[in-house]
């Protein structure tokens, strides 16, 4: 069979089935060319979910009649010249509407800037019209109707009108949070209007916009640099989370991506402070030389490959977990809103009941009185020691009103100071304008595992000397690779020896892992350390051992506990990182403001 050169219509045709997946992705090619434009308001109206129209309306710069004739023809753009290395616009390879007019009806009307006409062009199916003179505002329309009718196949895979909007309201979102100095309108027949008005420089205003004026209460700034990349953003305190990932967004040199890296590093550096199956809302923007980092990868530059991947992942990494040391110990705002809300429709009448003396009542409510200290609250401000803490006891229950000393001390602590305990698990505490409530077993648990965890960096970790070296036979870069690394694995207790070209000998294992298998975790860290090129896998298990030890040791629900305890419990939750959560991502404590208090009983 001869080689023939295809036709222009299907090379087109070809080239949109990969840029333009669904009605989402032309619009998004089209907010991108107006954002390049400089475009300072950007309407975009749909119907039909974007099959039946998508029309992007913006006031930038404008073309004449010859950009028109060139703006539909492959690979003609303005925004690139001979290479790839310098790309600081959001469109550089001139294909986007090419491959729109040959699935599509596409009619584009635009003036110049400083220009007294406008011109208009249309596509259809492929064939291009001439560009003949057109009324228009300065700035560009462009419309697209009747998506993929040239390519009927193509309708089959696409999603309800209502999923295929909701892709093109989360396009627009992702570049409203990228350009807060734009102007975003998103209208249509087939959704309710939404308007993101310019915030300027205010980012964190037009966060507020799309992610809720939660996030705003409830976020931490991060900025960071490390070498040549820069990074800041946004990203919520631990307590604050969703059930997916559809609250993360990602910028590269202001462009939106969803990239597999940078949404890995956002789970590392979270992956002790949010419960399993929940999701950090954050907001991450990376800076580089363009020369550093490659859009090109993807056809509809969703991803992007970073010259140094590591130092990327470690730059955002260590950014949130500074981030999160310095003020994520906070609990959230919408604790204290669950618990209003708890408050207001969980309450019904009770039947009529016979009435007890409070004194002999058996309240779950325990207010406090000075209890002759035990020796708690010192263990408690030395880490380790708190794994032998001897248990209260029952006797140290006493219904009296709390001495009036104790409530001046609450003004002078974040937590402020403990009024009582409910339900032998949650300590009240008093703040100076409103009140808190602790989960104790939550709260010490974190406050073992992070004594524990700085055992790790401060120490060689306790090891145990196996009798005979266990030799493991292994290829002989990946001995190499775990000799590199024998130091500091030697100081998280394992201790490894060269035997010979392929193989390397085990003398001491962590003891804090008991009887382990030491040929399989050998080889799980050199499989690591050849991907990662770090030993953080051996770290990884140890904290894992750590977090159940901290578990395990920590003051347990149903635990009575004196006024000096739950103190010195307090006490020692300001002075931790972190303590907002416990290992496994749960709140610790919940703060119910004041004025929020005062509206339950409709005093303000």
């Amino acid at each position: 069979m001869p080689v023939k050169q295809l036709p222009e219509t299907l090379i087109n045709q070809i080239a949109a089935g990969e840029v333009i997946e669904r009605p989402a992705s032309a619009a998004k090619e089209l907010i991108e060319n107006a954002i390049d434009a400089g475009a300072t308001r950007i309407e975009i109206a749909t119907a039909g979910g974007g099959k039946s129209l998508i029309r992007i309306t913006d006031n930038g710069s404008g073309m004449d009649a010859a950009d028109l004739d060139l703006a539909v023809r492959r690979h003609c753009t303005s925004k690139i010249s001979e290479t790839l290395d310098d790309i600081r616009t959001l469109g550089f390879r001139g294909e986007a509407l090419p491959s729109i007019g040959s699935v599509a009806k596409l009619t584009i009307t635009s003036r110049r800037n400083g220009h007294s006409e406008g011109s208009q062009v249309a596509v259809i199916g492929g064939r291009m019209s001439g560009v003949k003179p057109a009324p228009a505002n300065t700035g560009t329309v462009v419309e697209v109707r009747d998506i993929f009718f040239a390519t009927p196949a193509r309708l089959k895979f696409l999603k309800t009108e209502k999923a295929e909007a909701g892709a093109i309201t989360e396009v627009v979102k992702r570049m409203a949070i990228a350009f807060p100095q734009i102007r975003f309108v998103l209208s249509g027949s087939d959704r309710t209007t939404l308007e993101f008005p310019a915030t300027g420089d205010d980012h964190l205003a037009r966060m507020a916009q799309i992610l809720g004026a939660e996030f705003r209460d409830n976020a931490i700034e991060i900025e960071a640099m490390r070498e040549d990349v820069g990074l800041s953003g946004f990203v919520g305190v631990p307590t604050f989370h969703r059930g997916n990932s559809a609250h993360q967004y990602a910028f590269v040199n202001g462009r939106p991506v969803q990239d597999k890296l940078i949404l890995s590093a956002l789970r590392g550096a979270y992956a002790e402070s949010v419960p399993s199956g929940r999701y950090p809302v954050a907001v991450l923007s990376i800076r580089l030389d363009p020369a550093l980092v490659d859009v090109n990868v993807h056809p509809a530059k969703s991803d992007v490959r970073f010259r140094d991947p590591g130092l990327v992942r470690g730059l955002i990494v260590g950014a949130i977990r500074e981030a999160l040391h310095r003020e994520g110990d906070r609990a959230a705002t919408t604790g204290a809103s669950g618990m209003m809300r708890a408050f207001r429709t969980g309450f019904q009448p009770a039947q009529a009941a016979p009435r007890t003396p409070w004194a002999a009542a058996a309240s779950p409510f325990r207010p406090l009185h000075p209890q002759p200290a035990n020796d708690f609250a010192e263990q408690v401000q030395s880490g380790f020691d708190v794994l032998t803490m001897p248990a209260a006891r029952a006797d140290a229950v006493i219904a009296e009103p709390v001495q009036r000393t104790a409530a001046e001390e609450a003004p002078r602590y974040r937590l402020g100071a403990a009024r009582a305990q409910v339900h032998e698990n949650y300590i009240v505490a008093q703040t100076e304008d409103g009140l808190v409530i602790v989960d104790q077993h939550a709260a010490h648990e974190r406050l073992v595992f992070e004594a524990m965890r700085k055992a790790l960096d401060n120490k060689r970790l306790a090891s145990q000397v196996l009798l005979i070296p266990e030799i493991i036979d292994l290829p002989e870069e990946d001995c190499d690779r775990l000799m590199a690394n024998a130091a500091e694995l030697d100081r998280l207790g394992l201790s490894i020896e060269r035997f010979g070209p392929g193989a390397v000998a085990v003398r001491e294992t962590p003891a804090m892992l008991g009887e382990v298998d030491a040929a399989s975790m050998v080889r799980d860290l050199a499989d690591e350390i050849a991907e990662w090129n770090t030993a953080g896998g051996l770290r990884g298990k140890l904290e894992y051992v750590a977090a159940t030890m901290a578990c395990h040791g920590s003051v347990r629900s149903g635990r009575r506990l004196k006024p000096e305890e739950m103190n010195a419990l307090l006490r020692e939750m300001e002075a931790t990182p972190g303590s907002g959560t416990c290992n496994h991502g749960r709140p610790t404590y919940i703060e119910l403001k004041l004025s929020d208090i005062e509206r339950l009983f409709g005093r303000s």
